[in-house]
């Protein structure tokens, strides 16, 4: 098969390989004599599309054609454009797929002392303003030579950050470090402060709350004559704490999944996106999390999204999720539909409408049961929205805060960068698993010829379970490859 007409109701196909032109090619036994080359992922006119005509592909519109395209011309940005709007408004019509709950299957964690699970048994340093990070790089290496056999490492995550901010800049700031202070897979924390930040070391206690003692250390750097060896002191001490954990056997309904694509190309919605969406479902049938963020790549896709809320409030608050999203927007100068990238048109995704109804497969076909605010935590099983923008390393950042214990990330293009958590690099294509194994850890690729998407599914699931329980690292893990970003909107003093 040569093209793939993915919706009974589209009116585009998609090339699955490259065409020539004047090749007939059979889409469900008609034949189309496609009229000039077409590169692999690129649409095709499947019938007549008058000059402002919808554009349909998935079964919904990915903008208005700019003029007449014939069968068998290639559709993209030269003739198509997108039809998305600013605010809208929006009506609840609940649109609930059957669900199966599943036994929870097992994998083999770290247990906290609050309750939560861990698949890792790290030593994280976390700087409360960016004026110590140094220190913590400093403090990082020379903390690897008393790392235990049950230690993973020791980490620190510079940023910027944590001075100079006011407003909703500066509790974006204290709630995502607190989140990623509170993660499970850190079996041991520093808290480094400087001593004259906004982001005090007291602020960050107090935005805890309750914490281990044992688990969670603090060192003001101005408070001591040599924070370097104060510091090496206090991380001993995290060592010898964390590896007393031992891995134990944990339901997989305690894991949480963060969903995030990036670099992607015209197979994204076709394969690594409902693959992830496979195994999301499964996860989920089993009582585990998942999160699905990057707002501005739900423009266009929304009303799906909104129609699987569970609750007439869950809606509500999807509406505000985007509607703040599109006034951020607006408030900015911006257009929201500047978007796809360079390299997603270069891929074959023409517009966001386009972009975001593949995006959006990553969340499955499950029940959205809650909407979280930045960095703000999962309590609730099952699918969750999280607000934050679309860029790759604050995507991230931002779902490890909330608490996702690995990243599954989709990729046609490809990118080696990684959260401060296991990122599962997937490729959308073959042809990239093969270039750049060092990169991806899975292929989704094989969907295209044919292997059925369950048996792909339960190898992601095997995969994730493997990686949860420790026996195998992603490729992100073995680059050293752990970014962390902030979100940041304000002004700066």
């Amino acid at each position: 098969m040569k093209l793939l007409k993915i919706h009974p109701a589209d009116t585009v196909v998609v090339a699955l390989t490259a065409i020539e032109a004047g090749e007939v090619v059979s889409v469900e036994g008609v034949p189309l004599t496609v009229a000039e080359p077409v590169a692999a992922g690129y649409k095709v006119a499947l019938v007549p599309i008058a000059a402002g005509d919808v554009v349909v592909k998935y079964g919904n519109p990915i903008g208005h054609a700019i003029c007449d395209i014939m069968p068998g011309q290639t559709v993209h940005v030269h003739n198509l454009k997108t039809g998305l709007e600013n605010l809208l408004e929006y009506s609840y019509n609940p649109r609930h797929a059957p669900f199966s709950p599943e036994t929870s299957g097992i994998f083999m964690g770290y247990r906290r002392s609050d309750g939560k699970v861990g698949i890792r048994n790290e030593i994280w340093i976390v700087p409360t303003v960016g004026c110590v990070n140094i220190q913590a790089s400093l403090l990082q290496k020379a903390a690897q030579a008393f790392v235990a056999e049950e230690i993973g490492g020791v980490y620190a995550f510079p940023h910027p950050y944590g001075c100079s901010q006011l407003g909703a800049d500066h509790e974006n700031t204290r709630r995502v470090l607190a989140g990623l202070i509170q993660h499970p897979n850190a079996g041991g924390v520093l808290v480094l402060g400087l001593g004259c930040e906004n982001n005090s070391v007291e602020d960050m206690r107090e935005m805890l709350g309750a914490y281990d003692p044992n688990r969670v250390k603090f060192l003001v750097c101005q408070d001591v004559s040599d924070e370097l060896e104060a510091g090496l002191g206090l991380l001993q001490e995290l060592i010898a704490f964390a590896g007393q954990a031992q891995r134990e056997p944990v339901p997989m309904s305690e894991l949480i999944v963060g969903l995030k694509c990036g670099g992607s190309d015209g197979f994204s919605g076709i394969t690594a996106n409902p693959l992830v969406g496979a195994f999301t479902d499964r996860l989920i049938s089993e009582g585990g999390s998942a999160i699905l963020t990057e707002v501005p790549e739900m423009f266009g896709a929304e009303t799906i999204l909104m129609n699987r809320c569970r609750t007439p409030e869950l809606f509500d608050k999807t509406v505000a999720l985007i509607n703040d999203f599109k006034t951020y927007f607006i408030e900015s100068g911006q257009a929201i539909y500047e978007n796809p990238s360079p390299g997603n048109k270069a891929g074959g995704i023409s517009t966001l409408e386009d972009k975001s109804l593949g995006c959006i497969q990553k969340g499955g076909c499950s029940d959205v049961t809650d909407v979280l605010g930045y960095a703000e935590p999962v309590c609730m099983k099952g699918l969750n929205l999280l607000s934050g923008p679309g860029n790759d390393l604050v995507s991230i950042s931002n779902m490890t805060a909330s608490g996702a214990h690995l990243i599954l990330f989709t990729t046609g293009l490809g990118t080696p960068f990684g959260a401060p958590v296991p990122t599962v690099k997937i490729s959308s294509n073959t042809a990239l698993f093969e270039k750049k194994r060092a990169w991806i850890d899975f292929d989704a690729g094989p969907l295209l010829n044919g292997t059925p998407m369950g048996e792909l599914r339960d190898e992601l699931y095997t995969f994730v379970r493997a990686l949860a329980s420790g026996e195998c690292r992603s490729k992100n893990e073995m680059l050293g490859a752990r970014e962390f970003t902030i979100f940041k909107t304000g002004v700066t003093l």
